[in-house]
């Protein structure tokens, strides 16, 4: 690990379900990683965190594995985790945070460029949100840089005609 523990934020307090709380502070105190929660969950280290700020939806097997590897009672978790995400917890628009703002910074950019790209190559559409996976690696160059990869995989779905 190259960087240093994700922990409980409080500029998140207020953005983040009841469980978020929870479900930071026992990661902190277990020291573990996202990416240790998702090799012992089989989930992605970014479903995992969408779980913890309540963006995504848990099943009960994540609910059993998450409340073993943080020694947190499954009753407790399968209470808070297993209703509805509420998905629209973004913060301010724009962006305040700065790495989330760069984010939003390369859409704004280069969303047209994406938009004509994709459209030249699947058609009259939009890639889904929802039908979606994505994956955040680390790569070094020769000259020993460090560069963030963001692979975001959505389904495409054609606009219908009527």
């Amino acid at each position: 690990m190259s960087g240093r523990l994700a922990t409980y934020d409080t500029a998140n307090e207020g953005r983040l379900p009841t469980y978020g709380k929870l479900l930071f502070e026992a990661k902190t105190a277990k020291a573990v990683t996202f990416e240790q929660l998702a090799q012992l969950t089989g989930r992605t280290e970014v479903a995992i965190a969408a779980l913890f700020y309540g963006q995504t939806t848990a099943t009960p097997e994540d609910v059993d594995k998450l409340s073993e590897a943080l020694d947190i009672p499954r009753e407790v978790l399968a209470q808070q985790l297993l209703g509805f995400p509420n998905r629209g917890q973004a913060g301010p628009m724009p962006p305040t945070e700065p790495l989330i703002y760069r984010l939003y910074e390369i859409v704004q950019n280069y969303g047209y460029a994406f938009k004509a790209v994709l459209n030249e190559k699947f058609g009259d559409g939009i890639m889904s949100g929802v039908n979606f996976t994505t994956k955040v690696e680390a790569e070094v160059d020769e000259t020993g840089a460090k560069w963030a990869v963001i692979t975001l995989r959505g389904k495409w779905l054609d606009f219908a005609r009527f």
